[in-house]
């Protein structure tokens, strides 16, 4: 594609054949590793050169101002910039272990809308605060919706029943459909809920003391809002999720590496968070046209054919390789400039 003048500049993209920035992994300590040991840091072993601000710094600087991100003011979640370009969704339920109420389920929504049309925003950042990720659904809070439900007969019950699962569905469908990259930061336990959640995302990272659990069976109900149907395409292993589905077993986090249920584990939260906004850091330095669209056809190939996603893919890009990103990029190469460098307009 690109003919006739067209601004994707496909001969200068040709002239670079295969710029340092583009050569494949030779060994050298800037490939990312599966795993951080606990003498290594986040950043050296990211090999990235953004440095954004540390886990410690950010939750000392979160404490001294209580100000949450322009417009994200809410009960079960607590939004900051963490850095330019990249916002941080925290489950902010620490003492009920971040168990998800009927707050949770509305403002979830909201909150990814909003981040969707914000044009500043290029990836997000989801952590849980306190001693672990979330405990899952809120069985207190929520008893009223899920144990008795309005509706004079069977009929109105199971209308009422079908559209509050609609909306819980859509809590977890709204980071899927957010076109911003969202990172996963994990630890301690992800039950439940969390693992819907967790499975909407694009990214996932964890600390070594991270188990996982498809909690429901234990609680009489099958899983409902995402778990049953995307972790199958997460980790490609049918058998291991009907075992998890089926037991509501704990896999731990070495096993949710080696499943590819995570793509790397951390020795704590601190070097988790730094290594998840470094990578933030990263992605956000990157034409936003680029990461979105990539994101977009992504999750678009991964439940259609090759050749209907090849289709998909022809056209959206007749207008995505209009950008003028392309051709910043390809100066940025040929000049041996760090991307970071490049002003990108606002998407």
């Amino acid at each position: 594609s690109g003919n006739g003048g067209s601004v994707c500049g496909c001969s200068a993209i040709r002239q670079l054949a295969y710029p340092a920035c583009c050569a494949p992994y030779s060994g050298s300590s800037k490939a990312l590793p599966t795993s951080v040991s606990p003498g290594l840091t986040a950043s050296s072993n990211l090999g990235l050169n953004l440095r954004p601000m540390s886990a410690f710094t950010q939750e000392e600087a979160s404490k001294a101002s209580p100000e949450e991100a322009p417009g994200h003011s809410y009960e079960s979640l607590r939004v900051t910039a963490a850095q330019k370009h990249v916002l941080h969704v925290q489950l902010n339920r620490p003492e009920k272990r971040n168990a998800m109420n009927k707050a949770f389920w509305r403002e979830m929504v909201v909150c990814f809308n909003k981040i969707a049309e914000d044009s500043d925003c290029r990836v997000v950042v989801i952590s849980g605060a306190g001693k672990m990720f979330s405990s899952g659904i809120d069985l207190m809070d929520m008893a009223s919706d899920l144990l008795q439900p309005a509706g004079d007969d069977s009929a109105r019950i199971s209308w009422h029943l079908h559209s509050l699962l609609t909306r819980y569905q859509e809590t977890f469908s709204v980071i899927e459909k957010c076109p911003k990259p969202v990172i996963a930061a994990i630890h301690g336990g992800c039950i439940g809920g969390g693992v819907d959640l967790i499975t909407a995302c694009d990214i996932r990272y964890s600390t070594r003391d991270s188990f996982f659990q498809v909690k429901e069976v234990d609680v009489g109900l099958a899983a409902d809002v995402g778990t049953l149907q995307r972790l199958p395409k997460v980790i490609g292993n049918q058998s291991l999720v009907n075992e998890l589905a089926y037991t509501a077993r704990k896999m731990m986090a070495d096993e949710a590496l080696e499943s590819g249920l995570v793509s790397r584990l951390f020795p704590d939260k601190e070097s988790m968070l730094d290594a998840a906004f470094t990578l933030a850091a990263e992605i956000s330095s990157k034409s936003p046209v680029a990461v979105q669209s990539t994101k977009i056809n992504l999750i678009y190939s991964r439940d259609h054919s090759v050749m209907e996603s090849l289709n998909y893919m022809k056209s959206w890009n007749m207008s995505m390789l209009q950008t003028k990103d392309i051709m910043k990029s390809v100066q940025a190469a040929i000049e041996k400039k760090d991307l970071k460098t490049v002003s990108f307009s606002k998407l």
